[in-house]
């Protein structure tokens, strides 16, 4: 599976995105998908997945909201009300367990894209 991020950009703070994850090769209905995201000198951390069900970071809930379109075979992630602190590298997954929260569990990676958030 070819999975391929955009729609990142430079926003100030409380301003909205929306991420799109387009994927290839694959029966994209048939995987679970996740985003994550990685800051500067920081781990990958979780954000959100979805399979039969949505799940989410803390840190994200009620700000974030992950859908897929399987008949687009893309992923998406609308973010609302963004932070300074959701700066980072936003990565899209694909893999085969459900509900994985963990970069160790997708098989599949995106090639990240960039949201900015000015204070």
């Amino acid at each position: 599976v070819q999975l391929q991020a955009s729609g990142g950009g430079l926003v100030q703070a409380g301003g909205s995105l929306r991420l799109s994850c387009a994927a290839s090769g694959g029966t994209f209905s048939y995987y679970s998908m996740g985003w994550f995201r990685q800051a500067p000198g920081k781990e990958r951390e979780f954000v959100a997945a979805i399979d039969l069900r949505t799940y989410y970071a803390e840190s994200v809930k009620g700000r974030f909201t992950i859908s897929r379109d399987n008949a687009k075979n893309t992923l998406y992630l609308q973010i609302n009300s963004l932070k300074p602190e959701d700066t980072a590298v936003y990565y899209c997954a694909a893999g085969t367990i459900t509900g994985a929260r963990y970069p160790t569990q997708y098989d599949y990676w995106g090639q990240g894209t960039q949201v900015t958030v000015s204070s």
